[in-house]
């Protein structure tokens, strides 16, 4: 079997856009994989085609090998974008191995440990910054089935947070605690804004709110201050999501304090460096809870990693919150259990989920759609509306 062509499909999801791939085989079989990177859309897709002449030709069953190839011809290391290419690619050929052997993705990594996993809700929180407006989104994230979900409260702070600022942030919060059953899981996502000394002034003001964690609580410049943080934290810390190396996670492990390791599969070059940090994270008894703020293509990988790796926590999911059109991109969607909060796994062979080139080709890629999370009112992620709302 051999590669014959790549295509790429850059798509207008609302506020951001998401890049997908379609390798195709001179067997007939094609395998599909996503490059979304906020911001950088059209340069990842650029990068697939200038490195596709290395695919092309090759046979996609030999995954391994064809990722090394893709990462060490152009002697170079292109970092975050390289990388998300080679998992555009490689994600791709996993897809086609597990169809030509008619078995999904995770009975390759080594079967099942379960057959679902608890989900976490993001992207939910389209609303104005007050306490009463989170409450009312974050209980229509809960009637959609969510048992945990993941908020930014702390507007568009940066290196320090002002007393007045922070006050607003934990009322946001106590608010959901308070108002919400019990044993709803409340994740802070901190978006690398702070100092050390900052982040650990918000934890502690936060220590007495049951959080789930504390996720990039400092600049992605130094690991050294997250490891700082995490030693003294009251709420656990979670990173990683912008690692783009499985080195990365290895001196996350050897620095200590971090035990909630976030991969980014797309970020690392794909499935089987994923793997590798699970691997790596199992070793140093730490566990695995990958960021997806992608498409639906990045989230059915992430839940075949979460069907086969035993020290898988937890799962970011963002599509039930996204535009109600973007369903009709892709021919598979997990379901919610509204008894316990899981999310269903991909069964079907390969991925377990497919294109709607049609669907895909009404909604054209939109150079305004991006986050910021230093713009104000980003929460309401609006993307181009968020222009038109200006004129």
């Amino acid at each position: 079997m051999k590669i014959t062509e790549i295509e790429t499909f850059a798509v207008g999801a609302g506020w951001k856009n998401w890049l997908f791939v379609k390798v195709h085989t001179d067997k007939g079989i094609h395998g599909i994989g996503e490059g979304t990177l906020n911001g950088f859309i059209k340069t990842t897709e650029a990068g697939v085609h200038e490195l596709k002449h290395l695919a092309i030709g090759q046979d996609p069953r030999r995954i391994n090998a064809l990722a090394k190839r893709m990462l060490d011809s152009v002697s170079l290391d292109g970092g975050h974008i390289h990388r998300t290419v080679i998992a555009a690619i490689e994600v791709a050929c996993w897809d086609i191995l597990g169809k030509s052997l008619g078995v999904p993705i995770h009975q390759l990594l080594g079967g099942q440990v379960r057959d679902s996993v608890l989900g976490y809700a993001n992207g939910w929180y389209r609303t104005e910054r007050t306490p009463d407006a989170f409450l009312e989104a974050a209980k229509a994230v809960l009637a959609k089935g969510f048992k945990a979900f993941k908020l930014d409260p702390f507007g568009t702070a940066q290196g320090f947070i002002s007393r007045e600022e922070l006050d607003l942030s934990y009322a946001i919060c106590r608010t959901l605690r308070d108002k919400l059953p019990k044993d709803t899981l409340i994740l802070i996502d901190v978006h690398a804004r702070f100092t050390e000394i900052a982040a650990l002034q918000a934890a502690q003001k936060f220590a007495d709110l049951d959080i789930y964690w504390w996720e990039e609580p400092t600049s992605r410049d130094r690991q050294e201050t997250v490891h700082e943080v995490a030693h003294r934290s009251p709420i656990p810390v979670a990173t990683g999501e912008m690692y783009d190396t499985v080195g990365q996670f290895y001196s996350l492990a050897a620095g200590g304090g971090v035990n909630i390791f976030q991969p980014e599969p797309m970020s690392l070059g794909g499935i089987a460096p994923s793997m590798q940090v699970a691997n790596l994270a199992l070793a140093h008894g730490s566990h695995i809870a990958p960021h997806q703020s992608g498409g639906p293509v990045a989230t059915a990988v992430c839940l075949q990693l979460a069907a086969a790796v035993p020290n898988f926590l937890i799962q970011e999911h963002f599509d039930a919150f996204n535009d109600a059109w973007t369903r009709d991109l892709v021919t598979w969607h997990p379901t919610v259990n509204p008894d316990n909060g899981h999310l269903s796994l991909p069964d079907a062979p390969g991925l377990g989920i497919d294109l709607d080139i049609d669907a895909i080709m009404d909604h054209p890629y939109d150079p305004d759609a991006y986050l910021n999370v230093h713009a104000e009112g980003w929460e309401k992620r609006l993307g181009r509306r968020e222009e038109a709302a200006k004129a």
